[in-house]
Order: C-alpha cells, then structure tokens, then sequence
C-alpha cells in the first residue's frame, strides 16, 4: 500500500507519518504545500526521509494560492460572519488538491492528513479528495479509536518519536496552536480557549508575527495607492517601494508603468501588503467563530495583507459597480464564505457563484488610495475611467446636465409609499 501524507515536520504529523508506515504497513510519501510558512520549511525533506518516508515533495504553491484562490475569494468579497478573512480555510482545498495530484502520479492507494476530528481542516481535505479524485482512501487517524487511545496526549507521542528514533525536536508546548501562510496566521487552543483572556494584552504581544499592535505601530500615517483591473490587484505605489522590494529579496528589478506604479503579481501584491499592514498593526481579529462541525471555537487571526486588499478592493467596487449587481453580490457574500469555510471551493455551488462574481467584476478597474494608521484602513481618495460617480449629477448646486429633475421624485416617493399608506389604513389602529 503507497499513501500520501500532509506533513509540516512537527511532532503531531512526525508520529502520523511513522504510524502509518507501521499499521498499514505502507510506503509513505510525504508531501508539505510551501502557501507561506517561511522558516518552517527549512530542514523539511530531511526530516521526512529520516522519519520514514520514501520520498518528500515540497511544492511551492505561493503564487498559485494567491492567484487562483485568495484573488478570487477577494473579488467575492467574501468574509465569514462578519470578521474571518477565511485564511486557513482557502488554503486548504489547494493543499489537498496538490496532494491528489501527487497521490494520482504516485499511484498511491490513499492519501491522509492529521486534522482532528473536532475541527473544520479535516472537512476540506476531504471535501476537496471526494470532489477531485473520489477514487482515493482518505485516512483521517485522529478519527480512529486505536489512534487516539495510542496518544492521548503530547508525552505518549514524545515517547513514541523517542522509541523509533524520529528527529523531532520535543520541546516545551506552547500554549497555543498557529498556523501560517501567505493569507494569515491563526492561533488558537490554549490559553486562547478562554474567552475573556485579553489576547491584545502587552504580555501576548510576543504571540503575534507579522504585525505590531497599534500600540506599538509608528505615529505617522502613511499612504499607498492600489491599481486594480476587473476586481485584481496588479500594482501598487509607496513611497520607498523600490527599497521594500529590495529589503524582501524581489527577483530581479521591479516593472513600473508610466504611471508610477509596480506592477506585481499575486504573490507579490500580498507579501508587500503583508509588510505594510503589519507595520501598521492593520488586520488583527479576535473572534469567537461557528465551525462547521457544530461547536464554536475561539481564534485569532493576523491578516494585515488581505485586511488591506479587500478594504481597497470595495472602494474601487463602490465608483465602478452598478446598484444591483452590488447588492446582488453582497447578498451572496455569507454563502460564499460559508462555502470557502465549510470546504466546499471545488462544488458546483461554489463554481456557479463565481461566475456570478466575475461578471461583477469586469468594469471593477480603477485606484484606491488609503492611509494605513494604527490599526486603521482610511480611505484616502479613489478613482476610475469606468466610474459611475458623475459629480455633477450628485451635486447639490444646479444640475448643469440636468440628467436629474427633482420634482420626479414626488412621483417616485407616492408609488413605493402606496402600500405602506394601505397597511396603515387597515392596521393602524390595531
């Protein structure tokens, strides 16, 4: 038997890996999505060799994650219940949609992931494997009694690791849980369980990693400019943003069009956000969420980049979009975020709203200017040659198109105000 496993190279799918190879008695391949992690790939492809793996892919997936997936989500507008900027739930379907690729090229009999079986991972790893390949085994082991009886906690999974010589380095748990990627990072579990513990508190503030509390963000604002076309970041400018590249080891040297801007593409729109939302503190949230598996959880995310881009997005949307199609698309929103956190990016539901949301989006080109300021997003400007914004039409001098006559509202507020005068004569008193 030949299975493909999700593997980070920590202590959890480190023990997973190994116990797989021994209860099924299988080849193992390891397989890690770079979508951001940074430093927490280094030494990976060793460790998995020598934990017990045959062979170990590690795919970097940045700017696909940001292209064909953050980018649309933001052009939906997409943000669940309010406040979740959905950064590990759309990481997840183009982490599991890799691994069944490499399952298929493997001719692997299953594939398997170390999600537990009370959170919302391991929905859309397997959501995702039914939808693209419902040939494949999915092995969930955290769902197996066997498993959980073998390792009810971190020291039987030390113990084990010690015993089969797997190079994990077993130090101290933190207490919390985080995951990253290009998108966020998320923490929870812990001391983050309790809700009343204040996680913006000076002695957390070593938690967090890609941004400064407001607290501690600089006390001069500072502007950058966003170029969208048809509802896609492509360019930005900042003043200094030649040396930011160069501070964050951009390939070779930025392109610039005639107007000033560098033009990026997905994965480098979102690491430069990144950068300057978190020198703001911009995109912190804290919230108590709805998972799909039927319990709330508490979690709390850094977005600085995606906080950034979806807030620069809709000030473009706002002088661009017809009335309707705006508030059709918005009506839309919890759906489509509750598709993107339930699992289900690869449905046909899912399909069907984004073509919705790509025909809003043809005519969302335009320039948004914002002031980032201590955890602030300020709209600072924001124009388009497709703007439906006509000045002299909203004005409240004299009309020189005279497109707008007054008086026609007097007709327009006695029709839609019939039938409240109706209800009124025949329940009123009541």
């Amino acid at each position: 038997m030949k299975i493909v496993v999700a593997y980070s190279g920590g202590l959890d799918t480190s023990v997973l890996l190994q116990w797989l190879k021994q209860t099924y008695s299988a080849e193992i391949v390891a397989f890690c999505a770079d979508v951001g992690q940074e430093e927490e790939l280094d030494g990976l492809e060793p460790k998995a060799l020598s934990t017990g793996a045959s062979k170990c892919y590690i795919d970097d997936l940045r700017e696909e994650f940001a292209r064909d997936f953050i980018f649309p989500m933001i052009q939906a507008g997409a943000i669940y219940e309010g406040q979740y900027f959905l950064g590990t739930s759309i990481a997840r379907p183009l982490i599991a949609k890799r691994m069944v690729e490499i399952a298929r090229a493997e001719g692997a009999d299953a594939v398997a992931h170390g999600a537990t079986g009370k959170g919302n991972d391991q929905v859309r790893f397997e959501l995702t494997a039914a939808a693209l390949a419902p040939e494949l085994q999915v092995i969930a082991p955290w769902r197996q009694e066997r498993f959980r009886q073998q390792f009810p906690g971190r020291a039987e999974m030390i113990a084990f690791a010690e015993a089969n010589k797997i190079p994990v380095q077993a130090s101290a748990k933190k207490s919390y849980s985080m995951d990253r990627n290009l998108l966020h990072i998320s923490f929870e579990s812990g001391i983050l369980e309790d809700p009343w513990f204040d996680a913006s508190a000076p002695e957390v503030r070593d938690m967090y990693v890609l941004s400064v509390s407001p607290e501690e963000a600089p006390d001069k604002a500072e502007y950058v400019e966003l170029a969208f076309e048809k509802g896609i970041c492509t360019a930005i400018k900042y003043d200094g943003i030649d040396a930011l590249l160069a501070s964050m080891k951009y390939p070779g040297q930025p392109v610039f069009n005639p107007e000033g801007y560098a033009v990026l593409s997905p994965l480098w729109v979102m690491k430069v956000l990144n950068k300057l939302g978190g020198k703001h503190g911009i995109g912190r949230v804290d919230m108590v969420e709805n998972r799909f598996v039927g319990m709330k959880s508490r979690g709390v995310y850094e977005t600085p980049g995606g906080a950034i881009l979806l807030f620069g997005h809709r000030q473009v949307e706002s002088i661009t979009m017809d009335r309707e199609v705006m508030h059709l698309r918005d009506a839309l929103i919890p759906k489509y975020a509750e598709l993107v956190y339930n699992g289900f990016w690869f449905s046909p539901d899912r399909y069907a709203l984004q073509a919705l949301v790509d025909e809003s989006q043809k005519n969302v080109t335009g320039v948004v200017r914002l002031k980032l300021y201590k955890g602030n997003l300020i709209t600072a400007g924001r124009k388009s040659p497709l703007s439906l914004y006509n000045p002299h039409i909203a004005t409240m001098e004299a009309d020189p198109t005279q497109a707008y006559n007054q008086t026609d509202a007097t007709g327009f507020i006695a029709l839609n105000a019939l039938r409240l005068k109706v209800a009124a004569r025949v329940h009123g008193k009541a």
